[in-house]
């Protein structure tokens, strides 16, 4: 055995990252079946620093094929032997094991949380053959040479065997859920229509779809109420003001009538201002979830493509940690030294500086604590390369909500002006920005619209120049949206903070929804219904609520996987035995959502030549090639045929050209961004864009 210490990165990036601070002098790269790691010497001894590549090893089943169901009997197997594609962690694991053979020294330096100590741990007790007992970890949230230099200094004298277990059983229960569950779905299809579909669902799928089934049920058997609206005007000085009348909704149509006919055109009677200040306290600081919210808030970027963004960031020492669920700034970040380095870039330098001024620095914190990381905070280092569009936009997120949190609470003026006019009350708002505090570092990223009014008196007169009633009709809950999805996981304890973005996605690719406001499919809600009606606990908030429970109590060491693993074989047995008893039923009822949902993936919009038919995605039995063609070719009826771009994915949108109003499609190749197009080749706009 060798002297000198072995350490395991999560990632290349994260192992040169590591290699480089530690360092004396500049690390040596190294290439082992083109997969790079790093010699350095360190007070007098050698270290080495090798990269995993996320998850060496994965859960699969024992024996067998995959076309049964229920399988119970799991192993951790090389990602290599399961899943294609990853062939690359074959030589990671061979560099790793002939690593270890010659280290004295193992430390697990993967990213500190539930999946970093499971990486390190699966990779020390499988491919170093069990030395997972002697091994120390690497603490950071951050991977700025400071941080890891301190981290190394106090390495811990063990692995973090609790997160480790968590994140073991977290992934074998999910295992178990979603193999047999997905199986038991996919088979059931399978024999009835005899064609292979690839469905899924899970412990935390299954709940987190059923959130938008049921709330596309509640929107498609809502019944709009009519109401009335009093829109009113009034003119002050040289200015027009809208005025909100003292009830928001008025039942009935005379009534509404009534009161325009009696204020409109007539002078009203201010009698009484009242003037309160607001004082607004800076907004905590991010965490995964807020962060990802606000990303789509400002920038529409789904959760997934916020994540991955953040976590580019963190690889390049720019920001810490993004998976936290942490709304707490600890001292220990130093705040002054963040504050100098963004101080060091134009953008922030005066707003850096306007904090560095202060004798005290205090950040205002939320009450949500993760005792692995801080809240994702900006480290202060200059970036070693222009940053993407994409890339600059989540880092001036992080960085001004960081500034922001240190700034004084802001004070508004707000003023409630009522005018009387025929007995009716009217009331005219006005707000204005007193003292701007911390609002002035999250600038854009807030919504503060001001309403100045003039000095006004009780006992004034006001002109009310046109009252009138419009009809509106009361409408139904909102849609969901990634975000808002988000949200309502956080709330019902559904996934963790880094699966949350991943199941939403999930959702997308099996067809369960679809477009940005989430619209659930035929195949969503027949995936809801039929688990709902044979085996309901499996889309219930409560099974997962409860499991995800017994998995942070591992963590405190008040459970053990044994029992968690029993008691989750002993919940899906006799789910199973009622899914086999109703394979054909719940064969029927899939197979027809699904030819529901292939069809209407292919349905591009009414045909515009005949006006009956409809056009849809086609393929050429002559020569493969796929085009737009009418339903009504069939019949003999339209002639109608378009051409189709014959790589990537053609996606409908149930939306039309604002130029021709003939339907349009997203089209999306690998690598590329998706973008819309109309389907006419003959559309004005093509035309207009073409001689630009």
């Amino acid at each position: 055995m060798g002297n000198y210490t072995l350490v395991i990165a999560e990632k290349p990036d994260a192992a040169e990252r590591i290699a480089s601070a530690l360092a004396e002098g500049k690390p040596k790269r190294k290439l082992f079946s083109k997969i790079p790691y790093f010699e350095l010497e360190r007070a007098g001894r050698k270290v080495v620093v090798v990269p995993a590549s996320g998850h060496l090893y994965t859960v699969t089943q024992q024996m067998g094929g995959r076309n049964f169901y229920p399988v119970f009997t799991f192993k951790w197997a090389p990602r290599y032997e399961v899943e294609r594609g990853a062939g690359r962690t074959k030589a990671i694991i061979h560099l790793i094991e002939k690593l270890g053979k010659d280290s004295d020294e193992l430390v697990n330096a993967a990213d500190y949380d539930v999946e970093g100590s499971l990486i390190g741990y699966i990779i020390l007790k499988h491919t170093c053959h069990g030395r997972e007992k002697e091994a120390k970890r690497m603490k950071f949230s951050t991977l700025t040479p400071r941080e890891l230099n301190h981290a190394y200094q106090n390495l811990m004298p063990r692995l973090d065997f609790e997160m480790a277990e968590a994140g073991q059983t977290r992934h074998e229960v999910d295992w178990l859920y979603g193999v047999n569950l997905s199986r038991a779905l996919i088979l059931s299809a399978l024999k009835h229509s005899k064609k292979y579909v690839t469905l899924s669902v899970g412990r935390v799928q299954g709940p987190t779809l059923r959130l938008v089934v049921e709330r596309e049920r509640d929107i498609r058997s809502f019944v709009p109420t009519p109401y009335w609206e009093i829109k009113a005007s009034a003119q002050i000085g040289e200015k027009e003001y809208e005025l909100k009348f003292e009830r928001e909704k008025i039942s009935r149509q005379r009534e509404a009538e009534e009161i325009a006919e009696k204020c409109s055109g007539k002078t009203g009677k201010i009698v009484g201002v009242e003037e309160k200040e607001f004082r607004r306290p800076p907004p905590e600081p991010f965490d995964l979830g807020t962060l990802q919210r606000e990303a789509y808030r400002f920038f529409g970027y789904t959760p997934r493509r916020a994540l991955d963004i953040a976590e580019r960031l963190y690889l390049e020492a720019l920001i810490s940690y993004p998976r936290t669920s942490s709304q707490k700034l600890p001292p220990t970040i130093d705040y002054r030294n963040v504050l100098e380095g963004l101080a060091e870039n134009p953008a922030y330098e005066k707003l850096a500086r306007k904090l560095l001024s202060a004798k005290e620095l205090r950040p205002r914190e939320g009450k949500r604590e993760d005792p692995a990381h801080p809240a994702v905070y900006p480290t202060g280092k200059k970036p070693e390369r222009d940053l993407t569009g994409d890339e600059a936009k989540i880092y001036d997120l992080v960085a001004k909500r960081f500034m922001a949190a240190f700034g004084a609470p802001s004070l508004r003026l707000s003023t409630k002006v009522t005018v009387n006019c025929a007995d009716y009350r009217f009331f005219l708002y006005g707000r204005r920005m007193v003292e701007e505090g911390w609002t002035v570092f999250y600038k854009p990223y807030l919504e503060a619209e001001e309403v100045l009014l003039p000095p006004l008196k009780v006992g004034e007169e006001v002109m009310l120049r046109k009252v009138e009633g419009l009809l509106h009709h009361t409408e139904p809950p909102p849609r969901y949206n990634p975000a808002s999805l988000l949200r309502a996981m956080e709330e019902n304890n559904l996934g963790t903070k880094a699966t949350r973005a991943e199941i939403i996605e999930t959702l997308y690719e099996r067809g369960y929804i679809r477009e940005e406001r989430m619209v659930a499919t035929d195949l969503g809600f027949a995936v809801v219904n039929s688990l709902g009606r044979y085996c309901p606990s499996i889309v219930s908030v409560e099974l997962t609520r409860m499991l995800e429970e017994k998995m942070e109590r591992i963590e405190q060491s008040l459970e053990r996987r044994g029992s968690v693993l029993r008691e989750a074989v002993q919940e899906l047995k006799p789910i199973l035995a009622q899914l086999k008893r109703v394979e054909e039923a719940l064969g029927v009822e899939l197979s027809e959502a699904i030819r529901a949902e292939m069809l209407r993936r292919r349905i591009i919009g009414p045909c515009p030549q005949c006006g009956t038919g409809r056009l849809i995605i086609l393929r050429s039995r002559r020569t493969g090639k796929r085009f737009i063609g009418c339903t009504n070719f069939f019949t003999g009826k339209c002639n109608k045929a378009l051409p189709l771009p014959q790589k990537g994915s053609v996606t409908p949108t149930e939306k039309t050209c604002k130029t021709c109003n003939w339907p349009i499609i997203v089209y999306k190749t690998a690598g590329r961004r998706p973008f819309q197009f109309c389907i006419n080749p003959e559309c004005p706009s093509k035309a207009e864009r073409t001689r630009s």
